[in-house]
């Protein structure tokens, strides 16, 4: 049985990916740190290395309850220690009595002064207190080039772990029935979308399955994908509660609170 057969054809360079990570800590005896990794990617980087006497893996995401994080593949003879992730967080301070700042707007700036997706972690918020994660590397860079995030002059601040805002998951859960698993037919019921603007979000490249976008409305959906649609938020397949008498699909989604 070939190993693709567990994964989606657009997983398929990621998987490769891992599999050159794990012969590279292996035969080099030496651990490697990976870019941040979605939920997705870090599922399957733990199912490739599973319990390998030689490779192990961890995660570390700057925060009690993180999304996207950093991993360290290292040889089974050595403990990693958090400085090894070279993970940092900072406060976004800004001059929140006059004007306002959301996370669209922090994620935009960031990518707007060439930062890539896959160098920041989450971007964490309590009230009107933001912090985002960032992997040391392009930290010097996004302390001198990030100047403003929309109206907001803004500066950054390393804090330490006292100071970390506490990160914490919380969902309303929603039951659905659906006549297919498709992408189409899901995001519809979901965030109650006429099919017709769901078609042009498809096309638009709205539309996001485990992070990754969607360009075909047939795309099946599974238990545990995480939809996004731009501008109307995500949810996530919790569980799938089996077919009515009429053939439809029961399904409960989670949406982040």
């Amino acid at each position: 049985m070939s190993i693709y057969e567990h994964y989606r054809k657009e997983e398929y360079a990621f998987v490769d990916q891992v599999l050159d990570w794990k012969e590279m800590v292996a035969n080099e005896y030496r651990f490697k740190v990976t870019d941040f990794l979605d939920p997705r990617q870090q599922h399957i980087l733990s199912t490739l290395i599973g319990k390998s006497d030689e490779v192990r893996v961890s995660f570390w995401g700057g925060h009690s309850a993180p999304e996207r994080m950093r991993a360290i593949l290292y040889p089974d003879y050595y403990t990693p220690e958090e400085s090894d992730y070279s993970v940092s967080t900072y406060e976004i301070t800004y001059p929140s009595k006059f004007v306002t700042i959301e996370h669209p707007h922090i994620l935009g700036s960031l990518m707007s002064i060439g930062i890539k997706r896959e160098k920041f972690g989450d971007i964490i918020s309590t009230e009107e207190r933001y912090q985002v994660v960032l992997a040391d590397e392009v930290a010097d860079y996004v302390l001198v080039n990030l100047e403003s995030i929309g109206k907001a002059k803004v500066r950054l601040e390393k804090v330490n772990r006292e100071s970390l805002i506490e990160g914490v998951k919380e969902t309303d859960e929603q039951f659905v029935t659906v006549s297919s698993m498709r992408v189409d037919t899901v995001v519809s019921e979901a965030f109650r979308l006429p099919r017709a603007k769901v078609k042009v979000a498809i096309t638009g490249e709205k539309i996001k399955v485990n992070w990754k976008i969607v360009d075909n409305p047939s795309y099946t959906i599974h238990k545990g994908d995480v939809l996004s649609v731009r501008g109307f938020g995500r949810c996530e397949i919790l569980e799938l509660e089996g077919e009515t008498k009429k053939g439809k699909h029961r399904i409960i989604l989670g949406f982040p609170k």
